[in-house]
C-alpha cells in the first residue's frame, strides 16, 4: 500500500490492549511503521510476544505488558509501567475483549467487555496530557446495525458505543473518542467462518466481494487517532466493504 503518514509526530505513544493477534497487532505494526512507540497489552503471553518480535525491526520504542483488564490492579499497574518507559501516552486503542464464539454467561460478559473500556479509558486519562489525546474503542457492526446469535456480544458492542458517546460529548476538554466497528474480519477468530454456509451467505451481500483485512481496521484506527481526524469526535466508523448498505 506504500508509505501511509496521518501526521503523528515521530515518538508520539500509543497503547493498544488485545496486541497479541488480529486488529490490536496490525494497529500495533501500522503504528510502529508510522513513527509511533507501542505500548503493547495482551492477555496472551505468548501471542504478545509474537507482536513484540515483529515490532522489532520497526527500531522504535516498545512496552510490553500482559494484563487481564478486566483486573483494575492490573490495569493501573501497567499505566504506570507504560508511563515509565515510554512517557506520556496520549493514543489509546481499547481493542481487548473475548471472541464473540466464547461461551461466557451474559453479565458477566458484558460486565468484562464494557467495564474494560471504562477501566483501561479512566486509568489512562487520568495520567495523560489533554492536548491533541485520543481514544478509539474497537466496537462492530454487531449490536450496532445488525443483531448476532450471540447476545451478550451484541449487548456489549453497542454498550461500547454508547459509553463513547458519552465520553464525546463530556470529556472532549481531556481526548477525543471514536469507534470503529469492524465487519467480517478476516482475524484467527473467524478462521473458517468465510468457508461456512453463513460465512459464504455474508460474504455474497458484501459489495467489495471479500472480507476485511485486520489492516484494514488498523488503518482506519490510527486514523481516527491522529491529528488528520482532529475534528472527528463521537464517531461511529463502520469498515465492512458496504455490508450494512445491502442490509
Amino acid at each position: 500500500m506504500g508509505s501511509i503518514d496521518f501526521g503523528f509526530a515521530r515518538g508520539e505513544s500509543i497503547l493498544i490492549t488485545g496486541a497479541g493477534s488480529g486488529i490490536g497487532r496490525a494497529t500495533a505494526l501500522h503504528a510502529a511503521a508510522m513513527g509511533l512507540s507501542v505500548s503493547a497489552w495482551d492477555l496472551n503471553p505468548v501471542g504478545l510476544d509474537e507482536t513484540i518480535t515483529l515490532l522489532e525491526p520497526s527500531g522504535i520504542q516498545v512496552h510490553r505488558w500482559v494484563a487481564d483488564v478486566s483486573d483494575d490492579d492490573a490495569v493501573e499497574a501497567g499505566i504506570a509501567d507504560a508511563g515509565a518507559a515510554l512517557g506520556p501516552i496520549r493514543l489509546l486503542h481499547n481493542n481487548a475483549g473475548p471472541a464473540s464464539s466464547a461461551d461466557l454467561p451474559f453479565d458477566r460478559a458484558v460486565e468484562i467487555c464494557v467495564g474494560s473500556v471504562r477501566r483501561v479509558t479512566d486509568a489512562w486519562a487520568r495520567t495523560t496530557p489533554g492536548d491533541g489525546a485520543a481514544m478509539v474503542a474497537t466496537t462492530s457492526v454487531a449490536g450496532n446495525l445488525i443483531g448476532t446469535g450471540s447476545a451478550w456480544y451484541s449487548a456489549s458492542k453497542a454498550a461500547i458505543m454508547g459509553y463513547v458517546r458519552h465520553l464525546a460529548a463530556y470529556r472532549a476538554g481531556e481526548f477525543r473518542s471514536n469507534g470503529v466497528a469492524p465487519g467480517m474480519t478476516d482475524t484467527p477468530r473467524l478462521a473458517g467462518f468465510r468457508e461456512s454456509d453463513t460465512g459464504q451467505q455474508v460474504l455474497a451481500r458484501i459489495p467489495l466481494q471479500r472480507m476485511a483485512s485486520a489492516d484494514d481496521i488498523a488503518y482506519a484506527t490510527l486514523f481516527l487517532l491522529s491529528p488528520a481526524a482532529s475534528y472527528i469526535n463521537g464517531v461511529f466508523l463502520p469498515v465492512d466493504g458496504g455490508w450494512m448498505v445491502t442490509q
